[in-house]
């Protein structure tokens, strides 16, 4: 289903919705870690990470963050004529507690402001908030801009 751009910017300060859970298993982490090449000890080396505060490896919180598309995958309303969407970048970012590898982590986003950069070009930011099952301080906040060419 889409929606027109008058009804999405009616969205301003509502809450879009909570993603499905995604598990962030070792195989996750160290599959990142080759990605990115960080292989810091925390995220890849079960055994030195058991010794840490966080008594196990923990999630890279870069890899925390870039599960944020896979969410808006899911929460973004279509918009009527939308030709492309780009990541325009983020104000704010913190990693507020570590993901500890086993655990599932869902977003939940609200739309906080919509504004038309040029003709047929709109540009959102959504307030983020990534939630760690069965915590509660979550893994991250942030606030996430957006272009949407229409």
């Amino acid at each position: 289903m889409t929606i027109s751009v008058q009804d999405y910017k009616a969205m301003v300060g509502k809450e879009l919705g909570v993603s499905r859970w995604f598990e962030f298993d070792q195989k996750r982490i160290d599959a990142f870690a080759a990605c990115t090449e960080d292989f810091q000890f925390i995220h890849i080396d079960p055994e030195r990470a058991a010794a840490t505060p966080f008594e196990g490896t923990i999630a890279h919180g870069f890899l925390t963050l870039s599960m944020l598309s896979a969410m808006a995958y899911e929460l973004f309303p279509k918009l009527e004529g939308t030709t492309m969407g780009v990541n325009y970048g983020l104000n704010k970012v913190r990693f507020l507690a570590p993901v500890r590898a086993g655990k599932r982590i869902r977003g939940r986003m609200t739309l906080l402001d919509v504004l038309e950069r040029h003709p047929g070009v709109l540009q959102s930011t959504y307030e983020v908030n990534v939630e760690i099952e069965g915590e509660d301080k979550p893994a991250l906040l942030a606030e996430w801009v957006g272009l949407t060419y229409v």
